[in-house]
């Protein structure tokens, strides 16, 4: 992390910030992507089972996860601000409230989510999967949740290429155990959809005992001993990272939800038109992976310049990854079109599946602008600790315009399932336009200071 002087430079230090979180997040994401991809290899009831267990999954996971993100702007503005000395503390603190999300998470799963399946109308088969993946997938909640606090605190340091390299080594672990746990390989069970929880558990704790080994070992974290001479838990201070942390996460929830919400309501078209939507969903997430990436590196570099009261510089910065995510979203919208049919056929090998999602990938490709602009501007926001307006404004985009619009136009038209997809369109136009005010104005009361 250093001062730049040009544009030029800023966006330079950038893309050199974004590429390794790019990386890392299409690394953490293939978890999830080939769970989805070979489960549909597997069997088209088990692909079911798995979208509604990640529907389940997805949303409370990264909304609570987000809670931790909250580390990344307060670390970078004590860097900033050169108080080095405070960040061990709260990284620490970050710790305890990691375990504390992870163990709150795994009581509900194990005792909820019987109940939650029982309103859905699903075939036992379905239920079944569903049920034996999220109990799977929670035997990896604790290293999960520590990892992302410990994540948040290095690439707040700027050291996005380790995280980069941590998580490049999750995926083959993850397709290996995979391999084995679905399709029973080499002797192991043939465990099918509930096999890819197992091999996701298994990996995260393999990706925790990597990251702490690193932190202890390796410059610049060892210096911190971030490991050594442990407070007790602080309710002030996790508090202060619950402040700003839980805001981000509601916002996150809010966003992630919402296309779970729709998964679970496509549940009443059958498993064939859930298959076909996951398959949809599956595939836009990973180019998700684009504009997320740079939210992340906008939100570490605003930091930056806020704590050190460059504000002109954290503008810069934050229109900056707007434009990049922008120009990126174009080639974004040009691969879900012209590539849908193939993109559907590496999935599955059913023609009714195939055909379906073929079409759910045309309006995948629709809101590809909408996700540019509102991923960098909500990173922005985080920058700035702007997080309190920012989660309200993306409750009222996504589920007070977004899913009504859907499930009306589904409902009460002769859209069906496709209304779900006009109404996500509606609530992602909605946040980009609201949150770009939301940007525009803080940045303009800070100049006025």
């Amino acid at each position: 992390m250093y001062e730049t002087e040009t544009k030029k430079k800023k966006m330079k230090l950038l893309l050199k910030i974004v590429f390794p979180i790019l990386v890392t997040q299409v690394a953490m994401y293939l978890v999830t992507f080939f769970d989805i991809y070979m489960t549909a290899r597997y069997g088209t009831d088990d692909l079911a089972g798995v979208s509604i267990g990640s529907s389940f999954w997805v949303p409370v996971y990264i909304g609570l996860a987000g809670i931790l993100m909250s580390i990344t702007p307060i670390v970078a503005q004590l860097m900033g601000a050169k108080k080095k000395d405070r960040v061990k503390d709260t990284v620490q603190q970050g710790i305890y409230l990691a375990l504390l999300l992870a163990i709150a998470v795994f009581f509900f799963f194990v005792f909820g989510i019987g109940f939650l399946l029982g309103f859905m109308e699903l075939e036992p088969a379905v239920a079944d999967v569903a049920t034996e993946y999220i109990l799977a997938m929670s035997l990896g909640l604790i290293p999960l949740f520590a990892y992302n606090a410990l994540r948040s605190y290095m690439d707040a340091l700027g050291s996005t290429r380790i995280t980069m390299f941590i998580s490049l080594i999750s995926a083959p672990i993850n397709v290996f155990f995979n391999y084995l746990l679905i399709f029973g390989n080499f002797g192991f069970p043939e465990l099918g959809g509930a096999g890819a929880g197992y091999a996701s558990a298994i990996t995260y704790w393999l990706v925790l005992f990597i990251t702490v080994w690193i932190i202890r070992t390796k410059k610049p974290f060892a210096s911190f001993a971030i490991f050594k001479g442990w407070p007790k838990p602080s309710l002030s201070k996790i508090g202060e990272i619950s402040r700003i942390g839980v805001p981000i996460g509601i916002s996150i929830f809010a966003e992630t939800s919402i296309f779970s919400a729709v998964t679970l309501m496509m549940s009443t078209y059958g498993t064939i038109t859930i298959a076909a939507h996951q398959i949809a969903i599956n595939f836009t997430s990973l180019l998700y992976m684009l504009p997320l990436s740079i939210s992340m590196g906008a939100t570490i570099l605003v930091g930056f310049e806020v704590g050190a009261r460059r504000y002109r510089d954290a503008k810069q910065y934050s229109w900056l990854g707007v434009g990049a995510a922008v120009a990126f979203s174009f080639i974004s919208a040009c691969i879900l079109f012209f590539m849908r049919e193939h993109i559907a056929g590496l999935y599955s090998n059913d023609p009714a599946v195939i055909e379906l999602a073929v079409q759910f990938l045309v309006f995948a490709a629709l809101f590809q602008l909408s996700d540019a602009i509102q991923a960098p501007v909500q990173g922005a926001l985080r920058g700035y600790k702007d997080v309190n307006i920012t989660f309200i404004m993306a409750l009222i985009s996504y589920w007070v315009i977004g899913l009504p619009v859907g499930y009306l136009l589904a409902g009460f038209t002769g859209f069906g399932a496709f209304g779900f997809w006009i109404g996500l369109i509606a609530g992602l136009t909605a946040g980009a336009v609201t949150l770009s005010i939301r940007l525009i104005t803080i940045q303009k009361k800070i100049a006025a200071q």
